[in-house]
């Protein structure tokens, strides 16, 4: 049943490798713009919140699958940006980091933001009394806390984003999920059998990552 994996005709483990990196290039991406557009949605500038609301409440409410298309159609094929990409495969997954890293960031910051919610605002108003800017106040004493109360909730988005590197598949990004419509295009009498590598590979890298994390936020978690 398990023939074609000894096969040598199909790179299983590299496909997963290529998902391991687009995880942990999205998630860092993610995590940094997915912060940004918190402070944001705070920030006593009415500007930067008119612009992280809209932004989070129109990528967040758009299809994955619309975005990394965009990213494809749009900005190499169309405006001739490769993001330093030498070959189209490095171009593709290039282009999906940043589709990712665009929706993904949205979840980041509505995590955070509730994170910061749970900070007592007496905190900043005390950190704002003693000279400090906004900035200061929000980095120095709110973001230390809220990440502590939002490691779960992130948790669930970077388990989400595991999942969601699938859609790179549809610009060509040599992925699990690639591979897997190869496969069962030429093992048909095998179907359920190649289904189910790859349902066992995305739970070996999910399923470590939420216990793992699991514990960290109640390590880290703010008792209040």
């Amino acid at each position: 049943m398990f023939d074609f994996l000894d096969s040598g005709q199909y790179d299983v483990l590299g496909a997963f490798w290529v998902t391991v990196q687009l995880t942990l290039y999205s998630a860092a991406g993610s995590l940094i713009w997915g912060t940004a557009l918190a402070g944001m949605r705070v920030s006593p500038v009415p500007l930067l919140r008119a612009f992280g609301t809209a932004y989070v409440n129109l990528v967040r409410n758009t299809p994955l699958t619309v975005l990394i298309i965009a990213c494809s159609l749009g900005l190499s094929q169309t405006l001739g940006i490769e993001l330093g990409g030498d070959t189209f495969k490095e171009t593709g997954f290039r282009l999906a980091v940043l589709g990712l890293t665009a929706y993904t960031g949205t979840f980041v910051c509505e995590a955070i933001r509730s994170g910061i919610n749970t900070v007592p605002v007496g905190q900043a108003e005390a950190a704002r009394a003693l000279g400090l800017s906004f900035f200061q106040v929000l980095t120095l004493i709110v973001l230390p806390q809220a990440f502590r109360a939002v490691v779960a909730p992130l948790t669930n988005v970077l388990i989400a984003l595991t999942k969601n590197t699938t859609v790179a598949a549809t610009i060509g990004v040599a992925e699990a999920a690639l591979l897997m419509k190869e496969m069962l295009e030429n093992e048909a009498d095998a179907l359920f059998a190649v289904f189910g590598v790859f349902a066992l590979g995305f739970v070996l890298l999910t399923l470590p990552t939420g216990l793992l994390l699991g514990w960290v936020a109640k390590r880290v978690a703010v008792k209040r």
